[in-house]
């Protein structure tokens, strides 16, 4: 029986992941609309309204995706753990697509997801429940002293999770160099590059 659940998607499209963990792997972004985080800095604001966006049934995007012969998905935002995903994570696991999720673990996560990369945001902190599920932390650095408040995290994350340091596009050039530095005295931390921008690709 088809689920009836439905979900705000501002966006979906076949691309290369382009930070973290799994960078440079083909990926299906699914891009759910709604956000209550509001990083100034944002890329998507326009993700932020989720009453903008239109309602997409769990069968259309598990078709999208299986038309596309994708076989990894990455669910983002928006906030995408201001919804429950177990629907969706379900339909797209049983066609047999890793499910990935990018979350500011703001919220708890819901859904039996293949990995969690959550990216906390200052603007509205992670949750306890969140931080000791990912698999990938992975931080954006306004400001040098994010990287502190990135440290201040690690003690709720488990010993398997990947650490990583993402300059902020715009503030790259100043900002690089810095994690550069950090990373070579920290090594268990490593560094994200937004390199689908460098390849002009979505």
């Amino acid at each position: 029986m088809a689920s009836t659940t439905t979900y705000s998607v501002m966006e979906h499209f076949y691309t290369i992941q382009g930070e973290g963990y799994y960078t440079g792997s083909a990926a299906y972004f699914i891009r759910l609309g709604g956000c209550d985080v509001g990083c100034v800095w944002c890329d998507v604001k326009e993700s932020w309204d989720a009453s903008i966006h239109p309602q997409m049934t769990v069968e259309t995007l598990v078709k999208l995706v299986t038309d596309a012969k994708a076989k990894l998905v990455v669910i983002t935002g928006g906030e995408p753990a201001m919804y429950d995903l177990n629907d969706l994570v379900d339909a797209l696991k049983a066609a047999g697509i890793q499910v990935n999720i990018e979350t500011s673990g703001a919220y708890p996560i819901q859904g039996a997801l293949d990995w969690i990369c959550l990216s906390p945001k200052k603007f509205k902190f992670p949750i306890k429940e969140a931080l000791i599920k990912a698999d990938e932390f992975k931080a954006v650095v306004f400001h040098p002293s994010d990287i502190a408040w990135a440290q201040s995290f690690v003690v709720d994350l488990k010993p398997s999770c990947r650490l990583y340091l993402q300059p902020e596009w715009s503030k790259s050039d100043s900002i690089t160099p810095l994690i550069i530095d950090f990373v070579k005295e920290n090594p268990q931390w490593q560094i994200s590059l937004q390199t689908h921008k460098y390849l002009n690709i979505p």
